[in-house]
């Protein structure tokens, strides 16, 4: 995309390479997903173009909604290529570990789980789940708040089941990668249960509401436990 003027790479993975820059001039990330060797390459440009407009389209709802994500600025599927709009902020990840560090403080802490919290619900409350919620895919700053990035593996769905797994993910994220928190997930559920009711998106099914999403979770969190 000639439009496109590349600062730095953020990101290199099996799904893709992230990279930061400025797009018409303005604050731009790019993704660009990556050939997946051991698949046929017909069928792999096929299945990663239409998981690409998949989430393009979520972004594009998610963002006219007024959710906190990125809004779509480019999409070239033939080049495997997607460019949104930089967000504020500093991934959780590093909020999280830096307490104690550059003025950073436990009330910013909590405020930022609990905002997480927040903003999870809403998008549960639209009728769509994450699929990849870790502390990398969620961003602080202290002015403009959290926001939610990477939505290659989200959907549209009002499933209780699949709800309560969003919330197991970054779950399993917080006590793996941050057990210095051991009150985190605690404010996330806190800041998800208090968030008010949005007028959902996507199928003509209500989606559940938190207390039901928040039971499934602890179901699911006693299966794991049953089951490690």
């Amino acid at each position: 995309m000639e439009a496109w003027k590349e600062d730095c790479l953020l990101h290199v993975g099996a799904e893709a390479a992230v990279s930061s820059g400025l797009f018409l001039g303005l604050p731009a990330v790019r993704k660009v997903r990556s050939p997946r060797g051991y698949r046929h390459p017909d069928l792999d440009r096929r299945l990663t173009s239409r998981r690409m407009s998949a989430e393009a389209r979520m972004l594009t709802r998610l963002a006219e909604s007024g959710l906190p994500v990125p809004r779509l600025l480019a999409l070239d599927t033939e080049k495997r290529e997607m460019i949104q709009s930089r967000m504020p902020g500093k991934q959780l990840i590093d909020v999280l570990r830096s307490v104690g560090d550059d003025g950073q403080n436990p009330q910013q802490t909590e405020l930022s789980l609990q905002a997480a919290g927040g903003v999870i619900r809403q998008l549960h409350g639209r009728g769509a789940v994450h699929g990849d919620l870790t502390t990398n895919n969620l961003l602080w700053d202290d002015d403009a708040g959290i926001s939610l990035i990477d939505f290659g593996l989200s959907s549209w769905t009002t499933e209780v089941e699949r709800m309560g797994l969003d919330l197991q993910v970054i779950h399993e994220c917080l006590t793996a990668s941050h057990p210095e928190h051991p009150d985190a997930m605690a404010q996330v559920l806190s800041g998800y249960r208090e968030e008010p009711a949005v007028e959902w998106l996507g199928s003509d099914t209500p989606p559940p509401n938190a207390d039901e999403v928040l039971a499934r979770f602890d179901k699911i969190r006693s299966r794991v436990r049953y089951h490690s």
